[in-house]
């Protein structure tokens, strides 16, 4: 009988996360629209906790903010969740941050004229 309640745990849990997954798929077109993406990362049906992230064109959208606002406003309105997070990853931190010495290929970030007034410059004596 434990089985049995676990699966249906599962399936309710996976129940909600379809749900949301449609719900900002037909409420939030904008996300898509600009090229970003939407994920649900954890559904949690005992805390009532729900975590959304967003990706793509949303990394550095200088509305993203306004959008994280609108979801999780809608979505703590539904019973079943008590919690929403929605993450928006910074776009600096897939290229390791502004302090990161190299780039993420391992090449150094002035080489080649990204950056250094020296490689970028060719000086007098180029053809």
């Amino acid at each position: 009988m434990t089985g049995s309640n676990v699966e249906s745990d599962a399936d309710a849990e996976e129940t909600l996360r379809e749900r949301v997954e449609k719900w900002l798929s037909r409420e939030m077109p904008i996300i898509q629209m600009h090229g970003g993406t939407s994920a649900v990362r954890k559904v949690d049906l005992e805390s009532g906790e729900v975590v959304i992230e967003l990706g793509g064109g949303c990394k550095g959208c200088s509305v993203s903010d306004v959008t994280t606002g609108n979801i999780e406003a809608e979505l703590i309105k539904w019973p079943e969740i008590d919690e929403v997070t929605v993450r928006v990853p910074d776009a600096r931190d897939s290229l390791g941050g502004p302090d990161q010495p190299e780039s993420i290929m391992g090449v150094d970030r002035t080489e080649g004229g990204r950056g250094d007034w020296g490689s970028s410059n060719p000086g007098k004596d180029h053809l």
